[in-house]
């Protein structure tokens, strides 16, 4: 499957949102201005999209996440409002100065109407439908679904990662099973920007770990898929105040990486998912096991490490040949870590991690 850039992406909404402009003109206007009704519906609609996926005011996207629902529902509908205003004011003023709309007075140039903020509404509204849906499904599944390209098993190369929390059960016994539960969905929350700058996607959740998958060239591509470990790892960092605060903890995690053939299908009938079948994913699930034995928080096969160029911050300490369960042949055993350590980019941040675990 082609990979889509981000620029590519991007290009893409743009064009979807012109269309939408150029559409209400054909609609309302008899197809007189469409340059025009394009350029509204940029400047109106692509701030919209921007806050969604959040490219700006980030964190006030993360904020109005955790109101309760009605709220949360009318603090969007305040944003949008807001932020189409202020696109149609500037779309407005662009295109009155280069003399485009001359017979509009300028008050009439800046001023939402109504009926072109519903319409806006509308047409935003189904677009981040489908963008949530791509979201919740991955990029790849979704297209994938649309295309029926795994209606027949196909085999394939790629990429797993397997991170889990460390020592979570301590965590549930000492603040209960629903606390525990905050604390794994706020660390979920916190992998999704990694993953999607990374180019991979959040296959699946199993209890206090998550699956995450590229195909192999993707992931492969710049160290991505290692690159994506460290990234959620100094995401965490990062907001190490923050996690001592809600939680009293910062979070410790166990990654493991490995690469090879799968059998992917699109199974179910009421539910329909894509899956993942073969030895390279029991392996990924054994070599996470295997971080505790040897005593290393990330795991690479030598396998896949071998196959790929690793990113100049991170130093690899080969381990060996060790045996896995269920696996006839050993595997080639790799440990990464940052070439920089933490404590030498962050003090103050270090210390407070360490006196979190």
């Amino acid at each position: 499957m082609r990979e889509i850039s981000p620029v590519q992406n991007w290009l893409l909404l743009s064009i979807v949102m012109a269309g939408s402009g150029v559409l209400y003109d054909v609609l309302f206007y008899g197809d007189s201005r469409p340059f025009i009704g394009a350029t509204f519906a940029l400047f109106i609609g692509m701030p919209i999209l921007a806050f969604e996926r959040k490219a700006i005011l980030r964190g006030l996207s993360r904020r109005i996440q955790r109101l309760p629902t009605l709220t949360y529902f009318l603090a969007q509908l305040f944003i949008y409002e807001i932020l189409m205003s202020v696109g149609f004011a500037v779309a407005g003023l662009f295109l009155r100065g280069i003399g485009a709309i001359p017979s509009t007075s300028w008050v009439e140039a800046i001023v939402l109407p109504f009926n072109v903020f519903m319409y806006a509404l509308v047409v935003c509204a189904a677009v981040i439908f489908v963008v949530r849906v791509r979201e919740l499904l991955g990029r790849d599944v979704f297209l994938a679904m649309l295309t029926g390209r795994y209606r027949n098993p196909v085999s394939e190369e790629r990429i797993f990662l397997f991170i889990d929390l460390v020592d979570s059960t301590p965590f549930a016994e000492k603040h209960g099973d629903l606390r525990a539960q905050q604390m794994l969905n706020s660390l979920f929350a916190a992998f999704a920007e990694p993953v999607r700058r990374n180019r991979g996607t959040i296959d699946d959740y199993v209890g206090d770990a998550a699956i995450i998958t590229w195909p192999l060239a993707r992931g492969m591509k710049n160290g991505r898929c290692v690159r994506c470990v460290f990234d959620i790892l100094n995401a965490i960092e990062d907001e190490a105040e923050g996690w001592l605060k809600r939680y009293g903890q910062v979070p410790r995690l166990r990654a493991a990486l490995h690469g090879g053939f799968v059998i992917t299908a699109e199974i179910g009938v009421d539910h329909h998912k894509i899956t993942y079948f073969g030895d390279t994913v029991n392996t990924t699930s054994r070599l996470e096991s295997l971080c505790k034995a040897l005593n290393r928080p990330i795991l690479i096969s030598s396998e896949l490490a071998g196959r790929m160029t690793l990113p100049d911050f991170v130093n690899a300490e080969d381990l060996g040949v060790h045996a896995l369960k269920g696996r006839g042949q050993g595997l080639g055993v790799m440990a990464l870590a940052q070439a920089i350590p933490l404590s030498a980019q962050s003090p103050k941040l270090h210390s407070t991690v360490n006196s979190a675990t």
